[in-house]
């Protein structure tokens, strides 16, 4: 990530419009909020489900 992500931000009093644009018209396949339309989504909610089950299954340390 080091070498590709980018962060930037504009502040905005109803940002949710914003990123509901920049959803739909970028390729951000991290993303699954309103992204079905990215190839990725299937796999990596997917791949999320099993990483969240695997990580209950855990113990809880304190």
């Amino acid at each position: 990530m080091a070498d590709h992500a980018q962060v930037c931000w504009i502040e905005r009093s109803e940002p949710w419009d914003l990123e509901s644009q920049l959803v739909s018209q970028l390729d951000l396949p991290l993303n699954l909020d309103q992204n079905r339309h990215n190839a990725f989504h299937g796999r990596l909610k997917e791949l999320r489900a099993r990483a969240r089950g695997r990580a209950r299954k855990l113990p809880i340390s304190s």
